[in-house]
């Protein structure tokens, strides 16, 4: 008989969850502690420093069931500039906007096997964990 060495298997590898992180906020900060005290290592995303692309961005709305203007981030970014409150602005606009502006993302968004979160408030981790 030939002995099966087998892995223990966590509820969930650092794979299988990704944070998009932005270190200088409070609440991004909070979520990515979460995860980390359930034990997980999750890939973490700076997104400001490697923003997502369209594609990636259009894919987390998909994922979330929103729309791209409950995705803006208001505060500290160039949306009064930009005019974003407008509704002339296209979905396709806007997701354009945060990929060349991704200041724009509200964060922190978790991406899981069980969904994906905009975690704001921190609460919102556990629907995805």
């Amino acid at each position: 008989m030939c002995a099966v060495r087998r892995e223990p298997r966590s509820s969930a590898s650092s794979s299988a969850i990704t944070i998009w992180h932005n270190p200088k906020c409070a609440t991004s900060r909070k979520v990515l502690a979460l995860i980390r005290a359930k034990g997980i290592e999750p890939k973490v995303v700076e997104y400001l420093k490697n923003p997502p692309g369209t594609a990636e961005i259009r894919a987390v709305l998909k994922e979330m069931g929103i729309g791209p203007r409950e995705l803006l981030r208001r505060r500290g970014t160039p949306y009064d500039n930009l005019d974003l409150i407008n509704p002339k602005w296209t979905d396709s606009e806007l997701v354009a906007a945060m990929a060349t502006h991704p200041m724009l993302i509200e964060r922190p968004v978790v991406r899981t096997r069980r969904g994906t979160r905009l975690c704001r408030p921190p609460d919102r981790l556990k629907d995805v964990l």
